[in-house]
C-alpha cells in the first residue's frame, strides 16, 4: 500500500511538472492541442494539459546574428568576387515562423546569399566598393519582400569583405597609384601656374607703383618749381616797389645816382678779372665821366617812364 502511494505521489509530481510551464522573457512558445495549433504562450507562468496539449515550437524574439559564409558572385562587368557578410534577423510572428518554413534561420540565410548574388550582378566592380551602403539596403529590402510569410524579418545586412581575384586586385592597385601620380602632377602644375601668376601680378603692381611714384614726384617737383618762381617774382616785385618808393623820398635820386656809379665801376673791375682782353672807353682817366654817363642813362630812363 505504501508503495502504491509512493508511486501515485511520484506520478502526481511528474504530472504537475508537465502541467506547469514557465515561459522566459523574450520567448514565444507555440502550443498545440492534439496536434493542432492552439495558441502562443506569453512570457510567465502557464498551465497546460499533458498528453492533450504539447509545446511544439520555442522561438526567441531577440535579434539574432547569422554569419553568411563567403561565396562567389559575378559583377555586371564579368568579374568574379568573393563576398561574405553578417545578417541580423528577428522573429516577429512565431506562428508563421513555426508553420511557414521548416527552419527560418537557414531559409533566410540562403535567401540572403542568392539575393546578394543577384544584387552584385547589377553593379560593376568599381560600384560594388563605392556603394556598399546602397547594396546592403537593397539586399535587406529584397529579403524582407521574399520572407514576408516566414514570420521573420531582416533588420540589416552588412557586407564584411569583398575580395576580387588577385589579377584584378593588382590592376586596381596600379590604377590607384596612377591616379594618385596624376593628381600629384596636376597639383604641382597648378601650384607652378599659380606661382607664375603671383610673380607676374607682383611685377605688374611694382611697375604701377613705380610709375605712380614717378608721376607724383614730377608733379611735386613741378609744383615746387612753380612756387619757387612765383616766390622769386613776388620778391622781385616787392623789391622794385620798395626801390621805387625809396626814390620818391627826399634824397632818393642822389642815392640812386651813387648806387649806379658804384655798380658801374664794379662791373669794369669784374670785367678785367674775367678776361685778358678788355675794351675800355676813351675817358677811362676820368671816373667822373663814368658817373656822368651812368647818370645820363638813368635820367633818360626816368624821363621816358614819366612821359609814358
Amino acid at each position: 500500500m505504501e508503495i502504491l502511494l509512493l508511486i501515485f505521489g511520484v506520478l502526481a509530481i511528474i504530472l504537475l511538472v508537465k502541467m506547469i510551464k514557465i515561459v522566459p522573457q523574450q520567448e514565444a512558445w507555440v502550443l498545440e492541442n492534439l496536434g493542432k495549433f492552439d495558441r502562443v504562450l506569453e512570457p510567465g507562468l502557464t498551465i497546460i494539459i499533458p498528453i492533450v496539449q504539447n509545446i511544439a515550437y520555442k522561438h526567441t524574439l531577440k535579434e539574432q546574428a547569422i554569419d553568411v559564409h563567403a561565396q562567389t558572385a559575378i559583377s555586371q562587368d564579368n568579374v568574379t568576387l568573393s563576398i561574405d557578410g553578417v545578417l541580423y534577423v528577428k522573429i516577429v510572428d512565431p506562428v508563421a515562423a513555426s508553420y511557414g518554413v521548416s527552419n527560418p534561420y537557414y531559409a533566410i540565410s540562403q535567401l540572403a546569399q542568392t539575393t546578394m548574388r543577384s544584387e552584385i550582378g547589377k553593379l560593376k566592380l568599381d560600384k560594388t566598393f563605392e556603394e556598399r551602403e546602397t547594396l546592403n539596403h537593397a539586399i535587406v529590402t529584397s529579403i524582407n519582400l521574399a520572407a514576408v510569410n516566414w514570420g521573420i524579418q531582416c533588420m540589416r545586412y552588412e557586407i564584411k569583405d569583398i575580395q576580387p581575384p588577385k589579377s584584378i586586385l593588382q590592376a586596381m592597385e596600379l590604377q590607384v597609384a596612377a591616379e594618385r601620380q596624376k593628381r600629384a602632377k596636376i597639383l604641382e602644375s597648378e601650384g607652378h601656374r599659380q606661382a607664375q601668376i603671383n610673380i607676374s601680378e607682383g611685377e605688374k603692381a611694382q611697375v604701377v607703383l613705380t610709375s605712380e611714384a614717378a608721376y607724383t614726384d614730377q608733379i611735386n617737383r613741378a609744383k615746387g618749381e612753380a612756387e619757387a618762381i612765383l616766390f622769386v617774382a613776388e620778391a622781385t616785385a616787392k623789391s622794385i616797389e620798395v626801390v621805387a618808393s625809396s626814390i620818391k623820398k627826399d634824397g632818393g635820386s642822389e642815392a640812386v645816382s651813387l648806387k649806379v656809379a658804384q655798380q658801374y665801376v664794379e662791373s669794369f673791375a669784374h670785367l678785367a678779372k674775367e678776361s685778358n682782353t678788355v675794351i675800355l672807353p676813351a675817358n677811362l682817366s676820368s671816373p667822373s665821366g663814368f658817373i656822368t654817363e651812368a647818370m645820363t642813362i638813368y635820367d633818360k630812363l626816368k624821363k621816358g617812364k614819366n612821359t609814358n
